[in-house]
């Protein structure tokens, strides 16, 4: 329960105003994710050998960036973490490592790592859960940035330097 609350839950958050409800769509659309069948397209647009290599290919390249984005952006954030889109009270902005390629590597991460799980098993339904996944989170990142934006100055400055959730993209 500790963690719980250095992260900035208690029980008079759940009246969502720390952003606790991001949280828990999050959470379902994960879930969703891990027990979602397979579904694949018919076929006849499921392209031949060497065309399945690439995508696999495709998709460990994916996998390992995502990997690496979660696992960086988790060290860089360091005792900053939180899943609530609310900054913590003692928290620090964090601007360098894998947060001078994104805002937001961990969500970023996520939505790419699905997205490589897709293509590795070449799945239409995981495809659209990946989509849904994304949006989620920009909109999570949407909120999050607005409190960020009101502790921290500086974080207008950062968000015209550094993309959203796509490196050089977005």
């Amino acid at each position: 329960m500790k963690l719980l609350a250095d992260w900035g839950f208690s029980k008079e958050s759940w009246r969502g105003t720390h952003g606790e409800y991001w949280v828990v769509g999050q959470a379902i659309v994960l879930m969703t994710f891990l027990f979602l069948p397979i579904y694949r397209p018919p076929l006849q647009f499921i392209p031949g050998t060497p065309a399945i290599y690439f995508i696999w290919a495709i998709a460990a390249f994916l996998g390992v960036l995502a990997i690496t984005l979660l696992t960086k952006g988790l060290i860089d954030l360091g005792q900053n973490l939180t899943p609530l889109p609310f900054p913590k009270a003692d928290g620090q902005l964090t601007e360098t490592g894998a947060y001078s390629l994104v805002r937001h590597p961990l969500y970023s991460g996520l939505i790419i790592l699905t997205l490589a799980w897709a293509l590795y098993v070449i799945s239409l339904s995981h495809l659209l859960c990946s989509c849904i996944l994304f949006l989620l989170l920009d909109r999570k990142a949407a909120q999050e940035e607005m409190w960020l934006t009101q502790k921290y100055p500086e974080y207008e400055n950062y968000r015209h330097r550094v993309k959203k959730l796509i490196p050089w993209v977005y």
